[in-house]
C-alpha cells in the first residue's frame, strides 16, 4: 500500500514523509535482492559495520517500533541524565542486536525486512502528526518533538541507511528529489541547535544550499536571542554556504569530517559564521 497524504495533510505538515517510506522499502528490497554474496561484506561508512550489518540496523528500527506500540520495551533502560548517556544507551542497543543478527542469513534478513516493513509503516501512519511523540528528537534539541518531526526522523534514518548500503556496493537510485529532498530538509531542522552557543547580531541571516535538482535552500535567522529556521527570503544573507549532495548526507550523519566537509564545500560573506553548519550531526552520535 502506498500512502497518499490528503492535500490538507500535505498542506500544514511540515515535511510530509508516511508516504514515501513504502517507496524507500521497495527500493530497499529490490536492492538486497541484487547483492552478490560478497557484497554483504563489503564496508560501509558507517564506521565498523558492513552492509549486513546496516541491513541488519535497518530491521532494528522496524522490529523496535512494532514492540513499543504493544506495549514491550525489553530491558529496563538506565537513568539517562543527559545527551551523552543517551547517545551510549542507543549506541549499545545498537551494538547488541547488530552482534546478533551476525548469526542470520542474508536471506532471512530480507524476508525479515519483507514481513515487518508494512507493520512499522502502518504504526506511523496511525499516529496524529501533530500530537506529542513518545520520543523526542534530540539531535535537534527538543525535549518534546510532533510526531511529524518523530516520523520524518525515522524516514532520515531509512534514507541515509539504505544509502550508506548504496554507496558501499556502488548502486545510485535513491538520490533523487523526491526522496532525498525530505531527508535534507528533516536535517535541517538541527542548525538551530548547532548554533545555540553562536552569538549573532539580530536577523544576522545564513543560507544553506544543497546544490543540484534534488537539493533546495534554507535558512536559519537570528531572532529575538536565538537561531530559528527561516522562511525563503529574497534578503541578502550574511553568509551563503553551499554543499553537494554527496557531501551533504555524509557530513550530517557523521561519514565524514567537518573539515572535509568544508574543504569541498563553497561559503560566501562571513564564512566565519558558516563554518558553524559543518559541525551539524543529524543523527545519535
Amino acid at each position: 500500500m502506498i500512502y497518499e497524504p490528503s492535500t490538507t495533510t500535505m498542506n500544514t505538515i511540515p515535511i510530509p514523509t508516511i508516504h514515501l517510506f513504502p517507496i524507500l522499502d521497495q527500493l530497499l528490497i529490490e536492492l538486497l535482492r541484487s547483492l552478490l554474496p560478497e557484497d554483504w561484506n563489503k564496508p560501509t561508512v558507517a564506521k565498523l559495520w558492513t552492509v549486513k550489518d546496516v541491513t541488519a540496523h535497518l530491521l532494528h528500527g522496524n522490529v523496535r517500533t512494532i514492540s513499543s506500540k504493544q506495549s514491550f520495551t525489553g530491558d529496563t533502560p538506565p537513568v539517562i541524565n543527559s545527551y551523552n548517556d543517551l547517545v551510549s544507551f542507543i549506541n549499545n542497543e545498537n551494538a547488541v542486536w547488530v552482534k546478533a543478527m551476525k548469526q542470520v542469513s542474508p536471506d532471512l534478513l530480507i524476508q525479515l525486512h519483507e514481513t515487518t516493513g508494512k507493520q512499522f509503516v502502518d504504526e506511523l501512519a496511525s499516529l496524529d502528526p501533530f500530537a506529542n511523540a513518545c520520543f523526542s528528537v534530540a539531535w535537534a534539541g527538543e525535549e518534546q518533538s510532533a510526531n511529524w518531526f518523530h516520523i520524518a526522523r525515522e524516514y532520515t534514518e531509512k534514507w541515509h541507511h539504505q544509502q550508506q548500503i548504496r554507496d558501499a556496493v556502488n548502486k545510485p537510485g535513491i538520490m533523487r528529489r523526491e526522496l532525498f529532498y525530505p531527508c535534507m530538509a528533516t536535517f535541517m531542522h538541527a542548525l538551530p541547535h548547532t548554533y545555540r552557543h553562536v552569538q549573532a547580531q539580530e536577523d544576522t541571516l545564513i543560507k544553506i544550499i544543497i546544490e543540484g535538482e534534488a537539493g533546495g535552500e534554507w535558512y536559519i535567522k537570528r531572532s529575538n536571542n536565538k537561531w530559528i529556521i527561516a522562511p525563503e527570503t529574497n534578503n541578502p544573507a550574511d553568509c551563503t554556504v553551499s554543499i553537494k549532495p554527496d557531501i551533504a548526507w555524509r557530513l550530517f550523519t557523521k561519514a565524514i569530517t567537518p573539515v572535509v566537509g568544508l574543504q569541498n564545500s563553497i561559503l560566501q560573506g562571513n564564512t566565519q559564521l558558516g563554518e558553524k553548519v559543518f559541525d551539524t550531526i543529524a543523527v545519535m552520535a
